[in-house]
């Protein structure tokens, strides 16, 4: 056992990134980069525990692909911190964040080694270019530029973090208190993803795979008199809609299932639940718009989608067109990469009898190929 707990930190909105997706969902090959930057990790060192520390939506989607500990960040990097050191018993903590996602393994085992050393091991680089503080130069050979990721021992950082000050690293916080901060060497390799120009930067990570994922969603849902009836975002113009806690579009709802299985990301249960009070008559071309901003942030982009409505009532052919374009529309993608067939039970079952409407709905995705951007 190493007595030591790895926190990797990717709370943050990514603000600067300036992209639909967050960086921390770039596909390198067929995994996240939050991922490759944890097993990068665990392959070079040896943790007794490694916390990954997300937003609740991340996390859901996280589970699906390791067995860490998750835990829901705060609203700034510190409290993030905070939050994770509560779920730490062991006597050393190594901290990192996701976006410094290429640190060279030598660079790892040099901080790793130097536990002892200090309440808090810091890689650093040297100061290349002449510095001025104001309009004074500064000698830049008492000035260091600080990286990640920081092995500080785990009371210690926990003390130092007992208060309304806001520190900007951890070595910051362990200074503080007065206590020792050792300095080894650092990497320019290990530079932190910021924004989309820092892409080009990182030699470490590899092109999203090509893969094509499929989902495939159902939903049945029975009539309802005197409600009004949408299909696929369009109203029909009948006079019976849908019984269900929302609007009822079972068309949309039966997408939304295609695009969350293909993405891996459970069912439209589990996002938007009908026991949620503020889902009731909600309109589903908003439940559609909020899952495809989902998955466009956690990497995905969709490719086509294909959809069967089998209903005897309605009749549906009137409106197809319209519903093509409004689906096109939410999902951002050509109208002809939306397909809507129509067709009939012949008479048989609940559908044959006109008391409701089943559809079936298939949906792909691909990476998002930021090689390209």
């Amino acid at each position: 056992m190493s007595n030591t707990t790895l926190i990797l930190l990717g709370a943050g909105s990514s603000s600067r990134f300036k992209m639909k997706m967050k960086k921390q969902w770039l596909y390198t090959g067929e995994i996240p980069l939050w991922l490759h930057v944890a097993e990068h990790f665990e392959k070079n060192a040896n943790f007794d525990q490694i916390i990954i520390v997300s937003t609740k939506d991340e996390i859901r989607l996280m589970k699906n692909f390791a067995s860490y500990t998750y835990i829901e960040g705060g609203e700034s990097r510190q409290a993030s911190l905070t939050n994770a050191l509560q779920k730490v018993t062991s006597e050393y903590v190594l901290v990192s964040d996701i976006a410094r996602c290429c640190v060279p393994s030598d660079m790892i085992q040099r901080i790793m080694e130097s536990k002892e050393k200090g309440a808090c091991i810091v890689p650093v680089l040297p100061v290349t270019d002449t510095l001025y503080l104001d309009d004074r130069p500064i000698d830049r050979d008492k000035v260091k530029i600080i990286q990640t990721p920081q092995l500080s021992v785990t009371k210690m950082l926990k003390k130092a973090l007992e208060t309304e000050t806001i520190f900007t690293d951890d070595s910051s916080a362990i200074a503080s208190l007065g206590e020792k901060v050792h300095f080894v060497e650092g990497s320019v390799d290990a530079h932190k993803l910021t924004t989309i120009e820092d892409l080009k930067k990182l030699s470490c990570i590899q092109a999203p795979s090509t893969k094509t994922l499929t989902g495939f969603g159902i939903d049945i849902h029975p009539f309802e008199n005197n409600k009004e009836m949408f299909l696929c975002g369009v109203k029909i113009d009948v006079d019976y809609g849908f019984k269900a806690h929302s609007d009822g579009d079972v068309a949309i709802h039966a997408l939304i299932d295609a695009l969350l299985g293909a993405a891996g990301m459970g069912d439209i249960g589990e996002l938007y639940p009908d026991t949620d009070e503020s889902y009731a008559g909600a309109d589903s071309k908003v439940l559609l718009q909020d899952t495809v901003k989902k998955i466009t942030s956690f990497g995905y982009t969709i490719g086509n989608v294909d959809l069967t409505i089998m209903a005897e009532a309605p009749k549906l052919l009137p409106y197809k067109e319209e519903m093509r374009t409004t689906l096109a529309s939410i999902l951002g993608i050509r109208k002809n990469f939306v397909n809507i067939k129509a067709t009939t039970a012949e008479k048989l079952g609940f559908i044959g009898r006109k008391e409701g409407v089943t559809v079936h709905a298939v949906a792909n995705l691909t990476y998002l190929n930021w090689k390209n951007i």
